[in-house]
This record gives structure tokens, sequence and C-alpha cells, in this order.
């Protein structure tokens, strides 16, 4: 493993799955308007990912906790709130996968920019436009005898 976590490959087909057992899932009620039943049903979830802790590798960890989200606590948790369906099934699935496809979109590094310079003939197009627009406001301003 390289020194900077950062620039470790994880291979492009690798897809990542978080553990069940690595999460933990609370049942809440839900916000917002729902009827009778908005007082007595916990419908929506609440999910905490200990992204420490976890077994995702180490480039990954590193991505989240570098990651400036936040649902992301100063601690290292990544909580997720699920209140999108009727259902506390569907809404754990949805934390589930929303988790998931966090993970897996971090799991990939970001591509480094090569640096370029620019060409003769766009500084000279840049300038050309500059030229032009500096004529055209000069034409807007008040015609003095």
């Amino acid at each position: 493993m390289t020194d900077n976590p950062s620039l470790a490959k994880i291979s492009p087909t690798r897809c990542l799955h978080v553990p069940d057992d690595e999460v933990v899932l609370t049942a809440i009620r839900a916000q917002g308007a729902g009827g009778q039943n908005v007082n007595k049903v916990s419908s929506a979830i609440h999910l905490r990912f200990d992204i420490a802790a976890s077994s995702l590798p180490d480039t990954v960890k590193f991505r989240l906790l570098a990651h400036h989200d936040s649902r992301i606590s100063k601690d290292g948790v990544l909580v997720i709130k699920a209140q999108q369906h009727r259902t506390q099934e569907m809404n754990r699935f949805d934390a589930m996968v929303r988790l998931n496809e966090l993970v897996n979109s971090l799991a990939l590094a970001p591509k480094h920019r090569k640096a370029t310079r620019a060409t003769k003939a766009s500084k000279q197009r840049v300038r050309e436009d500059k030229i032009k627009r500096s004529e055209q406001k000069m034409l807007r301003a008040k015609v003095v005898d």
C-alpha cells in the first residue's frame, strides 16, 4: 500500500457493499403530514455508519472522511435519514442503497487533471474579444460635442 491512501487504485469493476452488521438502523417517526398514523408509526429510518470501524478498504475510508458532506459527523459517523416511503422496510432498503451508492461513488480515485497551456491562437481570440467588447461599451457612452 502507498503512503498516501488517495493514490492507491481500486479496481473499477469491483463493487463495494457495506455489510449489514456494520450499520446501526433506528426506526423514528417521519416528519411532515401523514394523517392519523403520523404519531403512531415509526416508518422513517436513521442509518448510522462508523466509517473508521468499518471493513472498507483504507483508501475508501480516507476518501469518505475527507468528503465534505454534512451527513458525516466530526467523529466519522455517517448518518442517513430515509423517510420517503410509507413502510419501514422500503425506507430501510432506501437508506442502504444510498449508503452503498455513496461508498461506490468514492471508491474510484478522481482523475488527475493534466496541466495544459493556452495556445497562441486562443490568447489572440481572447484579446480580440476584449477589444470588441470595449468598443461596444464605448459606443454606449454619451456623445459629447
